[in-house]
């Protein structure tokens, strides 16, 4: 079996990588994938198949043998961290030259360097937010808005635009696609607003990011110097995570191509979680009707993911139906080890759920775990409060993801102006690293974090970042390249410009459509309720297939551990109402609840229990049962719950009396376990 990893390939090599070496990291389908080298070519990718690398070896590969220009190779894709992480790969294998980037930021970058050629003077500013817009636009038709508001209408003007949908076109547009206008409004008033909004926009000189692929495809279409000099410079197009491309943007790169074939793209239609923006995997699907001598290459073996997780991805996708597009679905093959079984537990409530995930996260901590390696997902940003309660209130540390920008931070800032300052006066004698640590620690850095949470602790957190960063480019450091200060200070504005930010120790908080295109060694799944998962306004049939589709992504986010669960009421002491998700109908095993107090059933004296229990006895009690259920090829809850282990882990019996007086422990359970048992709880110091 081919063992691969997630790290960029080739990055420690002394130099460029020869073509053999290239391909001799691939897998047999990566690998056809790289040998593809003339399009057009689809490449169906299932999640942690390892899709960046077939493509980053493809480019690589193609430049080695001298079949592609390094700059005649434009690779596209959908979020800056993306872009950064081809553009890092590329980087590892020897490959300079290649643009990796959004949409947006090539679009920007040409819309640039022509505008002053083709209208003259600079080209207007880029307008970040719409909200600013959408508010004057809405006073000047008579609108009453507030925030919420104004953030529902900004999604419907962005979508109306990357879905090529005029302010004429918008009311025929929504009721053709069944949308509903956003705030309560109907289709003829949000059609003003977005008349409204475009001529704000045009009084105040600035354009917003919809406009710079619109004027970019214009411009190209329109005026054939730019579309021959921008055609002859780029000949080779890579489009990564096609399945989310909207029509604006397939227009873009249409104008790119020029009726050329030269396109790779690469894609999973069970990734689809973004139409509600406009994107649609139309194109995808029908990307071998369009081109049809396009070579097809499907990835399909997961390097990421455990076998327990793969299975449950598989099989959440295939109760989707047809309708749902289970036939379209890659089904995985894990080609890791076994791991732990997927935790399943429902909690009385969201606080129980919360505090439940901490000290589940907390105990993975201590047992090795990176706290940047596990993340806890939802549905609805609202669900994040609970979340960063409880895990404050455990000593854990935490970040939002899709709070604060790393690079807008002031302390972050405030390091860069020193590391340039020193950069300039760099002592040879010293390493980077120590360097690096001796500028910062004039800001506030030390070797040890502060205690608690706080401003205090997210600064260093935010430094110590930096720090990291120093560290890994210093390990990847050859003699011909040795690592500098200016070096870092490069890598630094080169992920500023791409808001590619270094990695942040803390466990991440996230919604499941921000966890797109991550992933951890340990993922909690939270709020896996009717109403949340799917949403209580996915009210239609395409709604709750996304919903599917997005539970997938969230699973797939997970390497090893993966807990779902969710809270049977909203409030502690609320009605116990809520019921687990539709989704895992019959994949959720016999439900139990986290560990609690308990009173003693009638006739029978059962323990009491605080929910306190030994953190390193309930792992080796957690180990031992995956190691059981793996060799009798059974489902680990099926040995012995969570709830269980955690009893067992609380009262430390000594004997099969007291063993006999835990929940879910019976006579048949002490003759096939018991001795075991009681030799794990005798070998564990108590805590």
């Amino acid at each position: 079996m081919l063992t691969q990893t997630n790290s960029a390939g080739g990055s420690n090599h002394p130099g460029p990588l020869s073509p053999d070496a290239i391909l001799t990291a691939l897998d047999p389908e990566q690998r056809e994938v790289a040998l593809a080298l003339n399009g057009p070519v689809v490449v169906l990718a299932g999640a942690g198949t390892g899709k960046t690398r077939a493509i980053t070896h493809r480019i690589a590969y193609g430049v080695r043998i001298g079949a592609y220009k390094p700059t005649s190779v434009l690779a596209v894709t959908f979020t800056a961290r993306a872009a950064g992480e081809m553009r890092t790969r590329l980087r590892g294998l020897g490959v300079q030259g290649v643009q990796a980037r959004t949409f947006h930021s090539a679009a920007l970058r040409q819309l640039g360097y022509f505008w002053p050629r083709v209208v003259g003077g600079a080209p207007p500013r880029l307008q970040e937010f719409k909200a600013p817009i959408v508010a004057e636009a809405a006073r000047r038709v008579g609108l009453s808005v507030d925030r919420v508001a104004v953030r529902d209408l900004s999604s419907e003007v962005e979508w109306a635009k990357v879905s090529l949908v005029t302010a004429d076109d918008y009311e025929k547009a929504a009721y053709a696609t069944g949308r509903e206008a956003p705030s309560g409004y109907d289709a003829q008033t949000v059609a003003r607003l977005i008349t409204a909004y475009e001529d704000v926009k045009t009084e105040r000189e600035v354009i917003d990011f919809e406009d710079v692929l619109l004027m970019l495809a214009d411009m190209l279409n329109s005026h054939k110097i730019v579309a021959d000099e921008v055609r002859s410079q780029y000949r080779h197009f890579v489009v990564d995570e096609y399945q989310d491309v909207s029509p604006l943007q397939q227009f873009l790169l249409d104008q790119w191509l020029g009726g050329r074939n030269e396109l790779c793209v690469v894609g999973d239609p069970s990734q689809t979680i973004y139409s509600f923006t406009g994107a649609t995997p139309r194109h995808l699907l029908e990307f071998r009707r369009t081109y049809p001598e396009a070579q097809e290459i499907r990835l399909v073996r997961d390097y990421r993911s455990t076998p327990q997780v793969v299975n449950l991805a598989n099989e959440v996708l295939k109760r989707a139906g047809r309708a749902g597009g289970a036939h379209q679905a890659l089904e995985l093959i894990a080609q890791r080890d076994p791991g732990p079984a997927v935790a399943f537990t429902a909690y009385d409530d969201d606080e129980a759920e919360a505090k439940g995930i901490a000290a589940r996260a907390a105990r993975l901590i201590e047992s090795g775990v990176k706290p940047s390696e596990i993340a806890v997902l939802y549905r609805t940003n609202a669900q994040s409060e609970a979340f960063e309660s409880a895990f404050a209130d455990a000593g854990v540390g935490y970040l939002v993801r899709g709070g604060q920008r790393f690079f807008q931070r002031k302390e972050v800032r405030d390091a860069l102006v020193l590391l340039r300052g020193a950069a300039r006066s760099a002592d040879p004698a010293l390493s980077m690293p120590d360097q690096v640590r001796d500028v910062l620690s004039a800001a506030g850095w030390a070797d040890r974090a502060p205690a608690g949470r706080g401003a205090a602790r997210e600064r260093w957190d935010a430094m110590q970042a930096l720090v990291a960063l120093a560290d890994d480019l210093a390990a990847a450091a050859t003699p011909e390249e040795p690592a500098t200060v200016s070096g870092l200070v490069a890598e630094l504005d080169e992920r500023a410009s791409a808001q590619h930010a270094p990695t942040v120790e803390g466990v991440t908080l996230a919604s499941l459509h921000a966890a797109k295109g991550l992933e951890w060694d340990a993922v909690f799944l939270a709020g896996m309720s009717e109403g949340l998962m799917p949403i209580s306004l996915a009210e239609t049939d395409d709604a709750v297939h996304e919903e599917r589709r997005l539970l997938y992504v969230g699973i797939t986010r997970a390497r090893e551990h993966l807990d779902v669960s969710f809270g049977r009421s909203r409030n502690p002491g609320g009605r116990a109402t809520r019921k687990r998700t539709r989704f895992l109908d019959g994949l959720w095993p016999e439900e139990h609840r986290a560990p609690r107090a308990r009173t003693a059933p009638k006739g029978q004296a059962r323990a009491l229990l605080t929910g306190e229990h030994d953190a390193a006895l309930f792992d080796a009690l957690r180990e031992w049962r995956r190691q059981v259920a793996q060799e009798t090829d059974k489902p680990a809850y099926t040995v012995l719950t969570d709830a269980t282990l955690a009893a067992i882990a609380e009262i430390r019996p000594s004997g099969t009396t007291e063993l006999a007086r835990v929940n879910g422990i019976g006579p048949a359970k002490i003759d096939r376990y018991g001795a075991t048992i009681l030799a794990i709880v005798a070998s564990s110091p108590a805590s």
